[in-house]
């Protein structure tokens, strides 16, 4: 999952660039990058890190411009090399560069299509294979004088070639600002508007409705499922459905976990769809699970307490914050491997023994994936005092790998893969665990946008709506994202950081 921003203003973009990163840091913390244009070249600064560890004053003053894109990058297959930092960029034809959050499906054919051109991808990035495509169909344009309509057909024609998930952001020196939005509407990708000098209009367009709200801009809409948003360098917005075939079908797991609360994603805010789980959930363990004398509901911060306050309200007992956490540690699902997820995990929360001490804890989370944390947290609560630990989660059980840009591990590595609730509930040693259901868990967001018909949630039936996954495919993900191939690759990519870093 990754953070993507692209603005058209009429003064310079640096700062807003800067600050809608910034916000997006929950989709990405593994590396940050900008490239804006200017005086007919691309100004760029990408590395490893944090937003605010990337840009220094020095760099920001380099990033002139009135037109420019961002990225914050968690790389779905363990991957940390600096070269994969983003935006990518290509000098012909124009100088192009280009953001993108999600998964390709068919990378392997797209870097032989690649061959076949003669465009050469240096990194193992799906994102540089898409730059790569992309270039290839605007070289068919006229170069003297693109226009709108050519933009989009080939936009089109890369909808054809291309398969999976993805939102992207891309500038053209010299024409302006594209972005599109795969045609299934998995991965999010919203279009602000604000006005701005001389009364001309500015546009964005962003991951989430939160990166235009800080920077002024009013949400106008979802950018559609296929659609394609072209913004000259001075203003002019065009906008055309790109794909031969749509529908929405937007990632559940966004307003499970990955979303901020104050995001609006396809008509839907966040917060009321967690506070939507969180009274589904409530009202299934009042009727299923009336047996369990529950004395408190604590969340395990962050995503999870809007869903607990609602689980708490329903059952009609106190809810209490009972474990601090370090907000200086990022968060433990994109840590690469499992021992440093373990120690993470204890140096992320503590617990508040008086919240514990003598009584039963109904524990609410957004998730079980690995189990590690959940494990480790049940764990936590026994040592404080609890008298019995019962266990919720707002999501199902998570038995399949995301193949969409998430970088859910293979199924083996997976709690609750080939598992009952109850073995699951032996395992994270927990007295009792309830998941939600699917079923509730779509209701929930449903509430807020009726029209919303399909989500994908392959993670939880193994249903993949893009028709193109197989078992080799999943057995080629099982190879790039386990542990040990994390560790191997961690190790390959900090040497070669270290390399780039001493020729830097």
């Amino acid at each position: 999952m990754c953070g993507i921003v692209g603005i058209v203003a009429t003064t310079p973009v640096n700062q807003a660039l800067y600050d809608a990163l910034t916000v997006l840091q929950h989709r990405g913390q593994d590396a940050a990058g900008i490239v804006t244009s200017y005086d007919g070249n691309f100004k760029q600064r990408k590395a490893n890190g944090l937003v605010r560890d990337v840009f220094e004053t020095k760099h920001m003053y380099r990033l002139k411009g009135n037109i420019g894109i961002g990225h914050v990058r968690y790389p779905t297959a363990g991957s940390s090399s600096a070269a994969e930092a983003q935006p990518f960029y290509v000098n012909s034809p124009f100088g192009i560069a280009l953001a993108h959050n999600g998964n390709l499906t068919n990378v392997q054919e797209l870097r032989e299509k690649c061959n076949k051109f003669h465009r050469h991808v240096n990194t193992t990035s799906d994102s540089e294979v898409l730059l790569n495509v992309f270039a290839h169909e605007i070289d068919k344009c006229n170069c003297d004088d693109i226009t709108a309509d050519e933009i989009f057909d080939a936009v089109h024609r890369v909808n054809d070639q291309i398969r999976g998930a993805y939102g992207v952001v891309s500038l053209i020196l010299g024409v302006g600002l594209v972005a599109f939005r795969d045609p299934n509407g998995i991965r999010p990708l919203v279009l602000g508007q604000r006005e701005g000098e001389n009364g001309k209009t500015e546009y964005a367009v962003a991951s989430e409705s939160v990166a235009l709200d800080i920077l002024g801009f009013r949400l106008v809409r979802d950018v559609a499922p296929g659609e394609a948003i072209f913004v000259t360098e001075d203003g002019k917005l065009y906008n055309r459905i790109c794909a031969s075939e749509t529908k929405l079908n937007p990632c559940i797991f966004e307003y499970v976990y990955f979303a901020r609360p104050d995001s609006i994603m396809n008509g839907v805010s966040v917060y009321a769809a967690r506070v939507h789980m969180g009274t589904m959930l409530g009202e299934k363990i009042k009727r299923d699970f009336a047996d369990l004398d529950i004395d408190v509901v604590i969340p395990i911060p962050e995503t999870s307490c809007d869903i607990a306050v609602e689980i708490a309200k329903c059952l009609g007992v106190p809810y209490r914050q009972g474990f601090v956490k370090n907000r200086y540690i990022g968060r433990t699902f994109i840590m690469p491997g499992q021992k440093q997820r373990k120690k993470s995990v204890r140096n992320k929360l503590n617990p508040i023994p008086a919240e514990f001490k003598g009584k039963n804890v109904l524990l609410v989370d957004d998730s079980i994936v690995r189990g590690t944390t959940s494990g480790q947290i049940v764990d936590m609560a026994h040592e404080a005092g609890a008298k019995k630990v019962y266990f919720a989660s707002a999501a199902p059980e998570i038995r399949y790998p995301n193949v969409y840009g998430i970088d859910m591990p293979s199924s083996r590595e997976l709690i609750a893969y080939g598992k009952t609730a109850e073995e699951v509930c032996r395992l994270i040693r927990a007295d009792a665990l309830i998941y939600q259901s699917l079923e509730d868990l779509e209701k929930a967001v449903r509430m807020e946008n009726p029209e919303l018909e399909n989500f994908e949630t392959s993670v939880f039936n193994g249903q993949y709506i893009t028709n193109d996954i197989d078992e080799n495919y999943l057995n080629f993900l099982d190879q790039v994202r386990n542990d040990d191939a994390k560790a191997d690759k961690a190790w390959n990519d900090s040497t070669e950081n270290l390399e780039i870093y001493n020729e830097a």
